[in-house]
C-alpha cells in the first residue's frame, strides 16, 4: 500500500481525539459546535459518545461539572476558540473552587496565526495562557503525534490517578492541527470501560497513628467535607463507634441522614463552632476549611480545632491550616484502614456523642431565625415529596437557608453554587448535567428568578433530552438577599428589582407543566408530586412577597 492510501485511511487528529476521549471512559459531551470545532465533531457520530447541545458555553460547562459530581467522572465539554473559551471560564473557575473533575476541549486559530494579532475570526492574544489562569493543566496540540501524551497530561489531574484534589483542565487544538491526517499517529487502543485508576494507600503507620490520638479522646468530633461524600457506610461505622458528633459542609450533606450523631449545619453557626470548640480531637475529611463554609458571615474567624487531625488529597490545602497531624491520602483508604481494627474506642466523656449532636441541632435550628427555618421546611418538603432526589441550587434564598440548617437523604445529593466560587447561573445547567449522569433519578433545580435569567435558555436542552428535572423558582421579584445586605450596611439598595418574565408563560413555549404554589410546605409537596410522574422536565414556581426597602 503507498504511503498516500495509508495517510487517506488514517484518523484526523479530531477522529483521534474522539478515540482517545472513548478510551479514556467518555460517555457524554457537552458542546455547541462551531466553525473552529467542526472537525472535532468527524468522528462523534459513531463513537458511542452521546453529544447533549447547550445552549450557551457556559451551560456546556456548568451542565460538566453537574455531570461530574454526580457520576464521579470527568464532565466533558467542547467549545470554539475565543467567546466559546472565555464562556466557560467561569465554570471552570466554580469547577477549581469544588474540586471538580472538568476537561474542556476547545478550538484555536491555526498554529502560524496564534498571537500575532492579524484579527482572526475570534482571536484571543494569548488563550492558552488564558486558560492556565484558571485550568489545572492547559494543553496545547501543537502537532498530529502530540495528541495522545497531551491527552494523558490533561486527564492526569481529572482521572483519579493521582493523589490529588481534581479540577478543570484544558486543551486546544489548532483549526490546521484538527484535520490533519498522520498514519504515523499512534493508535488510542482498545478502551476500558469500566477501569477506574486507583489512588495509592495510605500506610498502616499513619493509620495507627490517627487510630491512636482517637483512642485517646474523651470528646472526639468529625468534620466531612465534599471529598468524604462517597464515604457514608464507612464514615457512619467510625462516628458510632467513637460516638463522635459528624459536622457536615455544604458538599458533605447525605452522608449521614437522619442520625443522631450526626450535625447537618453550618459550622459557621455559633452552636456549631461552640460544639467543635469543645473537642478535644477533631478529624477533618476531605474540607478545605474554606471560609464559605466555615465563616459565612465574614467575621474574618475560624473555630478553634483541637488535636486536628487533618485528611486531604491536596497537599497545598494540607499546608494552608497548621494541624497536629496532616495526611496525604484518600479518605475512603484512611477509614479503610481505620475501621480494619473496630476494637479501640473513645474512652468518652459522659454527655457527648448524640446528646452533644442532639443540642447543636436543637441550638442551631433556633439560631438560623425564623425565615431560614420556614425555607428550610419548604426544604424538607421537597425531600420527602420526591425521596432520593438529587438537588441542585442557585444562590437563592432557600439554598442559603439549606447551606446553613439542612439534612438531605443522599450522599452527594445536595450541591449547589453558593459556596465557593459563587456563579449565578449554575443551577439550570448543572441540573442537566446531572440528570444526564443519574437518568434514573429524579433532579429538583432550586433557583431564584433573579438567578433563573442567567441561563433560562438551558431549561430547552432538558426538553431535547427529555430528563427528569423539577425547576422550583423562587420568584421573589428581584435579588432579594443583595437588598437586604445593602440595607444592612446602610447602602441605598439599587439594582436588585429585575423584572422576572412570567414564567408560566415561559414554561408554556417550553412545552413543559408548571404549577404555581405559595411557600407553604404542603402545598409545595403537592405541586412536586403532580409533576414528578411528568417524566420529562416540569416548572414549580413559588411566589413570596418582593422585598420592600426601608422608607419606600
Amino acid at each position: 500500500m503507498s504511503s498516500e492510501a495509508k495517510t487517506s485511511d488514517a484518523p484526523t487528529v479530531g477522529e483521534a481525539l474522539v478515540a482517545g476521549l472513548v478510551k479514556r471512559g467518555v460517555r457524554h459531551v457537552f458542546g455547541i459546535p462551531g466553525v473552529h470545532t467542526v472537525e472535532l465533531y468527524r468522528g462523534l457520530t459513531n463513537s458511542g459518545i452521546r453529544h447533549i447541545t447547550p445552549r450557551h458555553e457556559q451551560g456546556a460547562g456548568f451542565m460538566a461539572d453537574g455531570y461530574a459530581r454526580v457520576s464521579g467522572q470527568p464532565g466533558v465539554a467542547f467549545v470554539i476558540t475565543g467567546p466559546g473559551v472565555t464562556n466557560t471560564i467561569t465554570p471552570m473557575a466554580q469547577a477549581r473552587a469544588d474540586s471538580v473533575p472538568m476537561l474542556v476541549i476547545s478550538g484555536v486559530n491555526e498554529s502560524q496565526t496564534i498571537g500575532r494579532g492579524f484579527g482572526h475570526l475570534h482571536e484571543l492574544p494569548d488563550q492558552h495562557g488564558l486558560m492556565s489562569q484558571v485550568a489545572l493543566v492547559s494543553g496545547h496540540v501543537s502537532k498530529a503525534d502530540a495528541l495522545s501524551a497531551t491527552l494523558d497530561q490533561v486527564f492526569a489531574p481529572i482521572d483519579g490517578s493521582q493523589l490529588a484534589r481534581p479540577g478543570p483542565t484544558h486543551v486546544q487544538i489548532p483549526l490546521d492541527i484538527a484535520g490533519h491526517r498522520d498514519a504515523t499517529m499512534p493508535g488510542e487502543g482498545a478502551q476500558s470501560p469500566d477501569f477506574q485508576p486507583q489512588r495509592s494507600s495510605v500506610s498502616d503507620k499513619v493509620v495507627a497513628d490517627i487510630r491512636a490520638r482517637l483512642s485517646r479522646a474523651t470528646r472526639p468530633l468529625i468534620l466531612v467535607g465534599g471529598g468524604a461524600k462517597t464515604c457514608g457506610i464507612a464514615l457512619r461505622q467510625l462516628a458510632e463507634q467513637l460516638s463522635a458528633p459528624v459536622v457536615q459542609t455544604v458538599n458533605a450533606r447525605g452522608v449521614l441522614f437522619d442520625h443522631p450523631l450526626s450535625v447537618p449545619a453550618s459550622p459557621t453557626l455559633s452552636a456549631v463552632r461552640a460544639l467543635i470548640e469543645e473537642a478535644d480531637v477533631v478529624l477533618a475529611l476531605g474540607t478545605e476549611l474554606g471560609p464559605t463554609d466555615y465563616d459565612m458571615y465574614a467575621t474574618g474567624t475560624m473555630p478553634k480545632l483541637a488535636g486536628l487531625i487533618r485528611v486531604d488529597l491536596c497537599a497545598e490545602q494540607l499546608n494552608r491550616h497548621p494541624a497536629d497531624l496532616a495526611v496525604q491520602a484518600d479518605v475512603s483508604a484512611v477509614l479503610a484502614g481505620l475501621l480494619a481494627d473496630l476494637s479501640t474506642a473513645s474512652a468518652l466523656e459522659p454527655g457527648w456523642g448524640s446528646d452533644r449532636a442532639a443540642a447543636a441541632r436543637s441550638q442551631a435550628w433556633e439560631e438560623i431565625g425564623a425565615g431560614y427555618r420556614a425555607q428550610v421546611d419548604v426544604l424538607n418538603a421537597i425531600r420527602d415529596a420526591v425521596p432520593d432526589a438529587i438537588i441542585v441550587g442557585d444562590s437563592a434564598q432557600p439554598i442559603y437557608a439549606g447551606n446553613l440548617y439542612y439534612d438531605h437523604d443522599r450522599p452527594g445529593g445536595w450541591f449547589n453554587a453558593a459556596t465557593g466560587y459563587g456563579a449565578l447561573g449554575y443551577g439550570i445547567p448543572a441540573a442537566i448535567g446531572a440528570a444526564v449522569a443519574a437518568p434514573q433519578a429524579r433532579v429538583v433545580c432550586i433557583v431564584g428568578d433573579g438567578g433563573a435569567q442567567f441561563s433560562l435558555p438551558e431549561i430547552m436542552t432538558a426538553v431535547d433530552e427529555a430528563l427528569p428535572i423539577t425547576f422550583v423558582v423562587w420568584n421573589n421579584y428581584g435579588y432579594q438577599e443583595i437588598a437586604r445586605s445593602m440595607e444592612d450596611v446602610g447602602v441605598p439598595v439599587l439594582g436588585c428589582d429585575p423584572t422576572p418574565p412570567d414564567f408560566a408563560a415561559t414554561a408554556a413555549s417550553y412545552g413543559i407543566a408548571h404549577k404555581a404554589t405559595p411557600a407553604i410546605p404542603e402545598e409545595v409537596a403537592l405541586a412536586l408530586r403532580a409533576v414528578a410522574h411528568s417524566g420529562g422536565p416540569a416548572m414549580i414556581e413559588i411566589t413570596t412577597p418582593k422585598f420592600v426597602p426601608s422608607g419606600q
